[in-house]
C-alpha cells in the first residue's frame, strides 16, 4: 500500500490522539489532501538517522488555522506499518511517501498477565507518589499508558514493533519489575541518609553472659 508521509522524531501507538502543528509548505498540502480526499498518512519514526517503523493516523480535527496558513490539528492514530520503499515526493505532491506494509496487532494476551502489568503500573505510581485513577482491567491493554511508565524512547520504538500483545505486556513487565526495584533501593537509601545526623535511642544491650 502507498501511503504519504510525514516523518517525526515521534513515537505514537494505536489508538493514541495526536495533535500535530503543521507549518511547512508540503504538510499543508498533506493536510488539505487528507481532508478533501479522506485519505490516511503515515508518521514513520526518525531515529539513528534511519526510519523504518511508524504509524498510520487519521485527520479527525483542524483545530486552528492562522493567517501565515500554519494550522493546529488533532489526528487519531491507527496501524503500525513497516517502511517497504520512501520517495522525497510523492506522485507530483510536495510532501514524502512510500509503500508500506501494515503490522498487524495479535491479541494473545490472557487476564492474568494484564492484570499483573496494571497492578505494577500502580504500583510504581504509588512508589512516586503520582495520582493514579485506577484503570478497569477490560479497558487496559499495552497502547493505553506506554507513554506513562518510563519507558525510553528506544524502549517505546521497540515495542512499536512488537505484533504481539503478550509480548508488549511482558516487556512493559520486565521494566516495570527492574524500574520498581531500582525506585524502591533509592527510597530505602534516601532514608537511610536522612537518619544521619539525627540523634538515635538506643536499646541497652545485656552484655553479661557474651564469650568470644
Amino acid at each position: 500500500m502507498k501511503l504519504a508521509l510525514l516523518p517525526l522524531q515521534s513515537i505514537f501507538f494505536p489508538g493514541e490522539t495526536v495533535p500535530l502543528h503543521i507549518f511547512e509548505d508540503r504538510y499543508k498540502q498533506l493536510i488539505r489532501d487528507c481532508r478533501k480526499e479522506a485519505v490516511t498518512f503515515g508518521i514513520p519514526v526518525y531515529i539513528n538517522d534511519s526510519m523504518t517503523f511508524g504509524t498510520e493516523v487519521q485527520l479527525v480535527e483542524i483545530v486552528n488555522t492562522y493567517d501565515d496558513g500554519s494550522m493546529d490539528v488533532t489526528c487519531v492514530a491507527r496501524q503500525v506499518f513497516r517502511i517497504l520503499s520512501f520517495e522525497n515526493q510523492m506522485g507530483g505532491k510536495l510532501y514524502a511517501g512510500g509503500n508500506i506494509q501494515f503490522i498487524y496487532s495479535v491479541r494473545d494476551a490472557d487476564k492474568p498477565l494484564k492484570k499483573r502489568v496494571l497492578d505494577k503500573i500502580h504500583e510504581l505510581y504509588e512508589l512516586m507518589g503520582v495520582p493514579y485513577t485506577v484503570l478497569p482491567l477490560e479497558k487496559f491493554n499495552s497502547y493505553v499508558l506506554v507513554h506513562k511508565m518510563g519507558l525510553s524512547f528506544d524502549q517505546e520504538y521497540k515495542l512499536l514493533q512488537m505484533p504481539s500483545e503478550r509480548d508488549r505486556l511482558l516487556f512493559m513487565e520486565s521494566h516495570l519489575v527492574s524500574t520498581i526495584s531500582m525506585l524502591s533501593e533509592v527510597n530505602r537509601t534516601k532514608k537511610t541518609i536522612e537518619m544521619n545526623g539525627n540523634f538515635k535511642n538506643f536499646d541497652p544491650l545485656d552484655f553479661e553472659d557474651f564469650n568470644l
